[in-house]
């Protein structure tokens, strides 16, 4: 199986690209990006990119680049133990209207977990493991809600996946030893499950 891993975003980065770290010689920047959804709540999404491309990023400024969703472990004991962030491989010219698209494929790599909400509506959440160069991969949590909630439910480790989405932030909190904190999670909404894998 051939596994994608396609984002497309447009929208407004929220401060001035700062330094985040290097790597194999390459210096790379991090950014806030905010993406208004449908509903009217943005969502604001970290991205990553390289230095020579940070001096293009202006505050304010529309903005639309294409790449993909990376996932690496925070070893570091504070947040969530998975990070994700989007990778920016290409900057492109806006095109004027919020955009926020993701394709992906791989492979299911933790049985899925159906539930409901207190309103009976039907949620599923996935573990996606997208593979990369190299022999590494990503692992992505997916979201998925009514009729494609009950499909994903029935898949088990190891079956091969493509979806189509979008990629959302979702504030909550969580109760440490020094009391509540605030933390944000990223994760991918399904929108459409693509029934050929590519």
């Amino acid at each position: 199986m051939t596994s994608q891993n396609h984002v497309l975003l447009e929208g407004l980065p929220l401060e001035t690209p700062v330094r985040s770290h290097e790597n194999h010689g390459t210096c790379f920047c991090r950014f806030p990006l905010q993406v208004p959804r449908l509903s009217g709540t943005p969502d604001t999404l970290p991205v990553l990119l390289p230095e020579s491309q940070a001096g293009l990023i202006q505050p304010g400024e529309p903005l639309c680049l294409r790449g993909q969703l990376r996932s690496f472990n925070n070893r570091s004991g504070v947040g969530s133990r998975l990070v994700l962030t989007v990778y920016s491989q290409e900057l492109l010219p806006p095109q004027g209207a919020p955009c926020n698209q993701i394709a992906l494929s791989g492979t299911l790599c933790k049985p899925p977990v159906f539930r409901r909400t207190p309103l009976g509506r039907s949620i599923c959440d996935l573990m996606l493991a997208s593979p990369r160069r190299y022999g590494r991969a990503d692992y992505l949590p997916v979201i998925a809600w009514g009729q494609l909630a009950v499909q994903a439910s029935a898949l088990q480790v190891g079956d091969p996946l493509a979806l189509e989405g979008r990629i959302q932030s979702r504030a909550y909190r969580k109760v440490t030893d020094h009391g509540e904190e605030e933390r944000v999670a990223y994760e991918v909404s399904m929108m459409h499950l693509l029934e050929e894998i590519p």
